[in-house]
């Protein structure tokens, strides 16, 4: 039976297998970088929930406190999501660059394309 008390690592395997999928099965250069987006999501998730700590605090030093959460993963998942838009902002900048030399976005297309030559 499976286990519905880790919910979150379900929607993680969920993500990513629609990442993965959207990205091998579309030759659409766009619905990949989106397939990109939706797997790496995934990864956030996936590092947010190991980085949780059940019935940790804050790591301020305070009076009665004994256990406290990492806070170092939530700070990577902070810096990854910049990187993330950073690197979708680029790939979407090179599709439209690749549209407008080849007047095609489709990977097929691409192919066909660079072969006449």
């Amino acid at each position: 039976m499976i286990s519905l008390g880790l919910y979150n690592y379900w929607i993680v395997i969920g993500l990513m297998m629609v990442g993965l999928y959207v990205m091998i099965s579309r030759g659409n250069l766009i619905k990949k970088i989106v397939g990109l987006n939706i797997f790496q999501s995934a990864v956030f998730i996936m590092y947010i929930s190991m980085g949780v700590v059940e019935g940790g605090a804050v790591p301020i030093l305070t009076d009665g406190v004994t256990r406290y959460s990492n806070p170092l993963p939530h700070v990577l998942i902070l810096t990854a999501i910049v990187v993330g838009v950073a690197t979708t902002a680029l790939g979407l900048a090179l599709v439209v660059r690749i549209k407008e030399a080849y007047g095609s976005v489709d990977e097929d297309d691409l192919h066909r394309m660079d072969n006449d030559f």
